[in-house]
């Protein structure tokens, strides 16, 4: 691509010898010194300007004939062509009016109108105006906000300049429904460079501070250039700043490298990761798989594969993917041997938990790699090998509860909270804990007989034949269908027993079914997926693995609700005493359509006998209450 005066831009021509590199990873005193109050601002001057090829037809001389013609590119007037210059140049302007007023009139201005003015002011609609760009990922519009506000002298803050940069260093960034010509996709990738480059130089220039969306956006322009090292260096300048990088900090550099097939170097990424207790998700971990398979590198498949084992669990049909093309691949049946510790793997296994044992590949020779499912006791259809359950610690649960409950006091009036807690003291444990309204509404309309139906099916299978746990938020007990003759009856009924709980007004039952649930090391019956922002401050590690053990779904047919227990295995990656490897995925959910699995055996590890696999017994589990009946589960799972 060619610009005025002869000068081309390329990905390739921001290589990192060059001086925009040099500027931006190496000169600490000159990048991102914090403003002072006697900050300049920068007058804009065009030095450069883009080919009108550029530009959709919006932006071009509304009294040509709106076509791309060399006759249109003629006419493109000043103030248009204003958001195409390149340069940044330091220079002082004159102080804006209406960025400040006399004291006396300011003190007599409510915080209404104060607010109104900061929205009115050129800054704010400055801000207002990125914002929709933003919204609409139109780069070109916003470039010309930006080179109207250098012209006029309107100061810029560190969200003006982070708008941009993310709209420079985004993927999409033309609105098509606003563009009246397509732009060339090159063209727009090498604009959004070029600028975002020079924005990012000004924004050091103007002496405003960076923070980690700006060096984020920063790195996805390095990432762009195909320049991996540059963003890897950019997280480090973060981090020099005492700036914590986040998750999509590491994106631009890791999945760089890993697109080149620069595996030492995504490893470094990957270290640097951990060491900033920066946790990689599913998407990293599968290009890291991806890249550890192409190079043959069988250690690194392996930690990748428990890394995904423990934070992952179930794996999307992209990653099963390449779990499939790993196991298939002529690295594969390099890696293992034949010979081995069979009593350190055991204790392996007893020490992580049951289902993986973290001592290395074994066997060898080559894989026998299918689709399958499992049965309803978790024995895999296709070799055999019985899964287990993974034991949930304690303690683990006893500290997930008190996290529970602060989270809880944090977003609900903790009188409230304590009150409900009191009464679970004394009125509990329960066996089982049912999530009345979503019990309730499982028809679309909410149905006591519907409910109560769930609450007798649940106390026949108790161990104690207590009733379980209802819970139900206030407005559901008082008007509607509560003011029923027989439904009062019922409710009475639940109350004396102690049985019906009800969360008061302006309350999140959420948080009270489900403290209930933890603190009892109870069954939870709800058809919640429990995916939601409440849900998400629980996080990743524990959560999940409470959920999968606990939670009781529901079907509604015409002979009634069918209840569907936890299974009595994991639903994990989990690796056998001899060797083999199931890879759950997320097609299916064992209800309505069974659950894929990727199962990968050896002719060597399949001749184990099941008596000597890691299967942990359910009975030696020591969350008794968890157990509605053990006879019951293993004659029936789905009731």
């Amino acid at each position: 691509m060619v610009f005025a005066g002869g000068c081309s831009l390329s990905p390739s021509s921001f290589a990192r010898s060059s001086s925009l590199f040099t500027f931006f990873t190496k000169t600490p005193s000159l990048l991102f010194s914090f403003r002072t109050s006697s900050s300049t601002h920068v007058h804009h001057r065009r030095l450069l300007h883009y080919p009108l090829s550029l530009l959709p037809l919006k932006y071009i001389n509304k009294n040509s004939n709106k076509t791309c013609s060399s006759s249109s590119h003629s006419q493109i007037n000043k103030k248009q062509s204003a958001f195409l210059s390149t340069s940044a140049v330091s220079a002082i302007v004159p102080t804006h009016e209406s960025s400040s007023s006399p004291s006396t009139v300011t003190a007599a201005v409510s915080n209404r109108a104060k607010k109104k003015a900061r929205r009115e002011s050129p800054e704010g609609l400055l801000k207002f105006n990125l914002d929709m760009c933003s919204r609409r990922g139109d780069l070109i519009e916003a470039l010309r906000l930006y080179d109207d506000a250098r012209i006029t002298g309107t100061p810029l803050s560190q969200h003006h300049y982070n708008v941009l940069l993310y709209l420079c260093s985004s993927s999409s960034l033309v609105d098509e429904g606003e563009a009246e010509c397509e732009m060339n996709d090159e063209n727009i990738l090498n604009l959004g460079l070029r600028r975002g480059f020079e924005i990012f130089q000004q924004m050091g220039i103007d002496k405003i501070a960076p923070n980690e969306a700006t060096f984020t956006s920063a790195a996805r322009l390095a990432a762009k250039m195909e320049d991996p090292e540059m963003a890897f260096e950019l997280v480090k300048k973060m981090m020099s700043y005492d700036i914590p990088p986040k998750l999509r900090s590491y994106g631009p550099a890791l999945f760089g490298f890993c697109k080149k097939g620069e595996a030492d170097k995504a490893y470094e990424v990957d270290a640097h990761m951990v060491n900033s207790r920066v946790l990689a998700e599913e998407p990293e971990l599968a290009a890291l798989l991806q890249l550890s398979s192409n190079a043959g590198r069988g250690e690194k498949v392996y930690e990748m594969l428990h890394r995904l084992r423990g934070s992952v669990r179930q794996v999307v049909e992209t990653t099963a993917e390449i779990v499939e093309d790993w196991f298939k691949s002529d690295a594969s049946v390099e890696v293992g041997k034949e010979n081995w510790d069979v009593g350190e793997v055991k204790k392996g296994i007893v020490k992580g938990g049951g289902g993986w044992h973290g001592k290395g590949w074994l066997c060898t020779g080559k894989w026998r790699v299918v689709r399958t499912e499992m049965d309803e006791t978790g024995v895999c259809r296709s070799c055999g090998e019985k899964l287990v359950c993974i034991d949930i610690d304690p303690l683990e649960t006893e500290n997930f509860a008190t996290s529970l409950s602060t989270l809880a006091c944090q977003r609900e009036v903790m009188a409230d909270f304590n009150k409900f807690q009191e009464w679970l003291r004394r009125n509990g444990p329960f066996d089982a804990v049912i999530d009345g309204a979503n019990v309730g509404l499982l028809n679309g309309t909410f149905n006591f007989f519907q409910l109560n139906s769930v609450v007798n099916r649940i106390r026949q299978m108790s161990p104690s034949k207590r009733l379980p746990l209802i819970i139900l938020h206030s407005r559901r007990v008082n008007g509607g269908p509560a003011e029923n003759l027989n439904n009062k009856k019922l409710i009475a009924s639940w109350r004396n027993s102690g049985a019906l709980y009800t969360t008061p007004s302006g309350s999140n039952d959420d948080w009270y079914w489900l403290y209930a649930a933890v603190s009892c090391k109870s069954l939870l019956v709800t058809n919640d997926e429990m995916r939601d922002h409440l849900f998400q401050l629980l996080g990743t590690s524990f959560f999940p693995r409470w959920k999968e053990k606990h939670q009781v779904r529901l079907t509604i047919s015409r002979k009634g609700p069918t209840l569907h227990l936890p299974p009595p295995y994991s639903i994990v990656i989990q690796e056998s005493e001899g060797g083999s490897w199931h890879v759950p995925t997320v097609t299916g959910d064992d209800i309505e359509t069974p659950r894929q699995w990727v199962c990968a055996t050896r002719a060597s590890s399949s001749s184990i006998t099941p008596t000597s696999r890691s299967h942990v017994d359910l009975a030696e589990k020591p969350l008794a209450r968890l157990k509605l009946s053990e006879a019951f589960r293993s004659s029936e799972r789905i009731l």
